[in-house]
């Protein structure tokens, strides 16, 4: 008999990656030197949009230490096709060249004008503030709703308007569904509102740097980029440089959330300059370059039209957004609010539905990506206008919210917009939520609250949502018009003292890869948890791959590396069989090992790397490796799912919010390590929270950045959050061998809707509807005492309340 081992999915296994980052033995791109290096700072325009008149480098070149002073004219000929944008939605979207340095004109605060190479990063940032440039103001554009309008100023006159593309689906068309202008013709209830997705930072732990060294046959390229294999291929295609002459290492990276996804001109300029010098080149932004100039996330106006009977069945749903992209377009950012198209239908079972998106150019830094990537925009106006429903129809929000979601006997299940849902259990989350939160009691104290009049009133929220995860496959994202595949690479190298080297094409800045991919060919080959390696981030080892966003990495890319496997086993099977002297026929794998079926003759796959690298006695036409690779592209998205569940206490005299209390239940499928599940929850219930309570990038009227600071923007730390109550369902996945779903937006998707919910319904029986975000005491307690719509929300009415409740035959 073979002895059965512990399976390693499912432990809770510290990760192999915090010995290294935990002491600082880590390999930063800024931490890099490499002999001859010289350093690259940017002078950046004051002013959001103005003609550049002069630029006077005279006094910077004569400056102690300074190498070279470069502007557009010196690095970015007229010729480029300036900076990539992978999806151009429609046909007809309209697409500004972004340069990497601007010639003529600035079209942001932030944006580059000239750049500084010295021996010292303090050199060259002392040579930067001798340059002296004039500027002629032009017209700023900065409202999205006044920017569409005719005779609108505009950011590129050029392209002779500020709409980017217009997007639309409709199910009635599409055949997917009914049609929503006969959802609300016919509706008994008809419930319109308004809400703002506010401008975020992704404000990652480590700012962007880039090191480039053009001096061999080959450029090396560190960048602290999530997206290396990406960054490769952009940087060929956009520089004109030959692919396979491009190594891109991406080292230890501090975080990206999708802000990191790019290919900016911080990149781009630091190879120009490196390759026309010959030298070594290294950028490192300051962190108030990060906040102004890395690119911003959400920044939405949603109008949100939902229909129902007066029992509460839903019959129909109407979305129509305008977007922010800045001035100019990010790598995905067009794409980034059709993403959510997709899952404003959530998990209820609309049988009409119109998504309508206007994408706006501004004279603010772009927006891109920022973690969900346009399903927690989706995802909060849902669960708002679930609420706002509920309290219409005099129903519970939960009891709103059961009545219309997908039942779990009802999987698969087709959508209004055509996915296909593969499994879930909707009741088993909520009842897990509802059982840890405590929502009877909890409700009952609420109303006692309220019966005394008390100053400070409790709120609780609710969102019970689902995602989009795997970004891919590719020939739906290929319908979409997106300029990538949604494959991902994996391979395993079987070296001879038995030791697995694992190259996985999906690049970590944070997840923990390197322990659950351990963890996970461990299992599939039987080998030990420590005789994993796991190689990614350098396209030199990790030759392909589409790296890491859109919660992607483990249902994409760990299953790139199981079907490797699998091929490591079957390429093992006839060296095994022929060792033993035995049938491939009779032989079975279990716990590393081929054993002839009904003996206890066996070979451990790792004495069979040994007697490959030999390849002394091996079967007549059978080649001397069990290396093996493999592309897995999905045949669907995974769909994780959870309810979240918030309690706030808000002081009425002060508008202070305090979040009590925060039960969260997710379905993510088969968990592979629960420290770093719990730990992806954990952080991007965070990150969502912020976006509820705290988080904001201001601009004033002339288009300055005012929260360009982390004095000025307001990131939560570990004393303004609560302790998560966090557990889990499980409904694996039916569309990849391990049953995963995926982790790591899950958190930033459903908390913000579940902490607004919370605040809203504290104060709602003073005659608010909806307090804009981020929730502050100012904006909350202007929305109790009926202050200013700005304060209270978007287009509010008195007490904060924004858009409007038609009744057929009732009152409005």
């Amino acid at each position: 008999m073979t002895a059965t081992i512990e399976p390693e999915i499912g432990k809770a296994r510290l990760r192999k990656e915090d010995a290294r980052l935990i002491t600082g033995r880590t390999r930063w791109t800024d931490n890099l030197t490499v002999p001859g290096m010289l350093h690259a700072t940017i002078l950046r325009s004051p002013m959001a949009h103005a003609k550049i008149t002069s630029i006077d480098t005279t006094e910077a070149k004569k400056m102690r230490g300074v190498v070279a002073v470069y502007t557009a004219k010196d690095v970015d000929p007229e010729s480029s096709i300036g900076m990539p944008c992978a999806w151009p939605i429609t046909p007809d979207m309209k697409a500004p060249r972004r340069p990497m340095l601007a010639a003529d004109t600035v079209n942001f605060a932030g944006e580059g004008v000239a750049v500084v190479i010295a021996r010292s990063a303090a050199e060259a940032r002392d040579a930067m503030e001798a340059i002296e440039v004039d500027y002629e103001d032009l017209p700023v554009v900065l409202d999205i709703e006044e920017a569409l309008k005719d005779g609108a100023d505009l950011v590129h006159p050029d392209l002779e308007t500020n709409k980017n593309a217009l997007w639309v689906f409709d199910s009635g068309e599409a055949g997917t569904g009914a049609s929503v202008e006969d959802a609300i013709r016919d509706a008994e209830v008809t419930v319109t509102r308004r809400f703002r997705q506010q401008r975020l930072v992704p404000a990652f732990m480590e700012p962007r740097s880039v090191l480039v060294d053009p001096t061999s046959s080959q450029l090396t390229m560190w960048s602290a980029t999530q997206v290396p294999h990406i960054l490769r291929t952009m940087t060929a295609l956009t520089l004109g440089i030959e692919e396979h002459k491009i190594r891109v290492i991406a080292p230890d990276v501090g975080g990206g959330f999708g802000g990191k996804i790019g290919v900016l001109p911080e990149e781009l300029l630091t190879v120009t300059v490196a390759r026309k010098l010959n030298k070594p080149v290294k950028w490192t932004e300051t962190r108030s370059e990060c906040m102004m100039t890395a690119h911003h996330g959400r920044d939405q106006i949603q109008d949100i039209t939902i229909t129902a009977k007066r029992d509460g069945t839903v019959t129909g749903l109407k979305v129509d957004l305008i977007a922010d992209m800045g001035a100019y377009l990010g790598l995905v950012a067009p794409g980034v609010p059709i993403l959510g198209a997709f899952m404003f239908n959530a998990i209820y079972k609309f049988p009409a539905y119109r998504f309508a998106c206007t994408n706006v150019f501004t004279n603010k830094t772009i927006t891109d990506a920022y973690r969900g990537a346009g399903r927690p925009e989706a995802t909060f106006a849902i669960e708002r206008i679930m609420d706002e429903l509920a309290v219409e129809l005099g129903m519970d929000p939960m009891e709103l919210r059961e009545k219309n979601w997908i039942k779990h006997e009802e999987f698969p299940f087709t959508t209004v917009c055509g996915l296909t849902y593969d499994s879930g259990n909707y009741e088993a989350a909520t009842s897990k939520a509802m059982e840890l939160f405590d929502y009877d009691g909890l409700r009952r104290e609420q109303k006692e609250r309220r019966d005394r009049n008390d100053p400070v009133q409790l709120g609780i929220g609710i969102s019970t949502f689902t995602e989009m995860c795997g970004l891919a496959p590719s020939r739906v994202l290929g319908s979409l018009d997106y300029g990538a595949g949604g494959w991902e690479h994996g391979a395993i190298r079987m070296l001879p003292t038995g030791k697995v080297e694992v190259i996985t094409g999906s690049s970590p800045h944070g997840q923990g890869h390197e322990t659950a991919w351990s963890q996970i060919v461990a299992d599939q080959l039987g080998v030990p948890f420590e005789d994993v390696e796991v190689l990614h981030g350098d396209t030199q080892s990790s030759h392909k791959g589409l790296d890491t966003y859109g919660s992607r990495s483990l249902a994409v890319g760990a299953i790139a590396v199981v079907k490797a496997a699998e091929k490591v086993i079957a390429k093992a099977k006839p060296i095994a069989a022929h060792m033993m002297e035995a049938s491939e026929d009779d032989l079975e794998f279990a716990n590393g090992k081929f054993t002839v079926r009904g003996t206890d003759k066996s070979t451990a796959i790792q004495d069979i790397a040994l007697a490959v690298f030999a390849a002394h006695d091996l079967p007549d036409g059978v080649e001397p490796t069990l290396d093996s690779e493999a592309v897995y592209d999905p045949e669907n998205f995974s769909f994780p799912h959870g309810t979240h569940l918030a309690a706030v206490d808000v002081d009425t005299e002060t508008g202070r919010v305090t979040l009590r209390k925060y039960v969260c239940v997710d379905d993510i499928g088969v968990v592979v390590n629960p420290l770093i599940a719990d730990g992806q929850v954990h952080g991007g219930l965070a990150q969502g929270i912020a976006q509820a309570l705290y988080e904001e990038a201001v601009y004033d009227e002339s288009g300055t950045l005012q929260s360009g600071t982390f004095a000025d923007y307001l990131l939560p730390s570990a004393a303004d959050l609560p302790s998560f109550t966090t557990d889990r369902t499980e409904t694996p996945s039916t569309t990849n061998p391990l049953g995963v779903k995926g982790v790591g937006e899950a958190g930033t998707i459903a908390s913000t809707p579940a902490v607004v919910n919370a605040v809203v319904d504290a104060v709602r029986h003073f005659g608010v509807n909806d307090i804009e975000m981020p929730t502050t005491p100012m904006r909350v307690w202007t929305a109790i005492n009926g202050g200013p719509s700005d304060a209270g929300g978007l287009g509010s009415e008195s007490g904060g309340g924004l858009g409007s409740i038609d009744v057929p035959g009732g009152q409005q």
